[in-house]
């Protein structure tokens, strides 16, 4: 890929013209990019000490790797600053710790994007948006660090739809989608503290998600009713795919202060989920997901000749069927504005348990 033009006193036409351009060789995401001079991916390059041939991440199966250089072009195409760039490289850190997307995720039908979560001092640096409308428009930092991962997928694998990307419907994700923790409404530590990394350090987490589901509960000042509100929504049987889900449950402010005040923490707010998103023999053989395949693990009806019983057919408790394989298998974070009772749970893919996979956002002063 050569995405660059060299342009310094490009006028309108000039720029629209190579606009047009890289849109007639595919190397947008279908919305039009910003085009890249020599003198412009210097800077991008600049804000970091990795030198421009430096591996960030390879896909094995499609025999391709990116390099910085090619993050950089893609980064700066997207509409990012050079400021965003080091985050953009967090990004690809922790995209590269994830065991799902070397396997070819990303070109599923299933239609998987990746999310992207930052905390930290870098959120008010480069004014990533935590707040109100943390997964709308109007967020630059948001918008292009987001799409910049989706625009190297396209440009430096492939991962084109109807062609190696094999999504059925996908997800609106897939344009972009990076929000920030909202830490100062937190009544808990942030996320990256959560999981070993310096509460004052800036951290990128990366995870897979499939889709979104708003649940709207201002009805009530009870943790338990909010909580079983949440559990409810992620053991629906339509995102019943494996033996097991799992789950980030993004609370606003209002639905984690309920639980702050209630005295509930992180691990109490998972433990009560995971002990009530539960679904009855009964509600799977309904929809024909009572049983797993033995070659898939998936869910399947119990006549199938692939069907095999899950594990809770083993158990004391036969005919009540866990939606999750542990209370880790749901994250906790915080995010939107502090003004009404509405919360987000975004299904993830593979977090089962796993520890997420989080980088340390670095040169932000280089």
């Amino acid at each position: 890929m050569s995405a660059l033009i060299d342009a310094p006193q490009a006028d309108a036409a000039e720029i629209r013209s190579a606009m047009e351009y890289y849109a007639r060789r595919e190397w947008t995401d279908g919305l039009p990019v910003v085009p890249v001079t020599e003198s412009y991916l210097a800077e991008f390059l600049a804000s970091t000490s990795s030198g421009p041939d430096e591996v960030l991440f390879t896909m094995p199966h499609l025999n391709r790797r990116l390099t910085v250089r090619l993050a950089a072009i893609n980064a700066a195409m997207a509409g990012c600053l050079p400021e965003y760039f080091p985050v953009v490289l967090a990004a690809w850190e922790a995209v590269a710790k994830e065991p799902y997307p070397k396997r070819g995720i990303w070109q599923s039908t299933t239609g998987t994007a990746p999310l992207l979560i930052v905390n930290g001092p870098v959120r008010g640096r480069i004014g990533l948006n935590s707040r109100g409308n943390v997964f709308g428009s109007g967020f630059r930092a948001n918008a292009t660090i987001g799409r910049a991962i989706r625009l190297t997928a396209i440009n430096a694998f492939g991962l084109r739809p109807h062609q190696l990307d094999q999504a059925t419907q996908a997800t609106l994700g897939k344009y972009s989608a990076c929000i920030a923790e909202n830490e100062e409404e937190s009544p808990w530590e942030p996320l990256h503290a959560e999981h070993g990394f310096d509460p004052s350090s800036s951290s990128v987490t990366a995870m897979v998600f499939r889709s979104c589901m708003h649940i709207e509960a201002r009805h009530t000042g009870r943790p338990e009713q909010l909580a079983l509100d949440l559990a409810n929504s992620i053991r629906r049987t339509g995102s019943l795919i494996h033996e097991a889900s799992s789950a980030l449950a993004v609370l606003g402010p209002e639905h984690a202060a309920l639980f702050g005040e209630a005295g509930w923490s992180k691990d109490d707010v998972r433990r009560f989920i995971f002990d009530n998103a539960v679904n009855s023999r009964a509600e799977l053989a309904a929809v024909g997901k009572d049983a797993l395949s033995r070659h898939t693990r998936w869910r399947l009806p119990a006549g199938h000749p692939d069907a095999i019983p899950d594990q809770a057919s083993a158990s004391d408790t036969p005919d009540r069927v866990p939606a999750l394989k542990t209370p880790s298998s749901i994250e906790v974070m915080v995010a939107g504005a502090n003004n009404a009772g509405v919360s987000t749970i975004i299904e993830t893919f593979g977090m089962r348990g796993d520890t997420p996979s989080i980088a340390q956002v670095k040169d932000l002063d280089v």
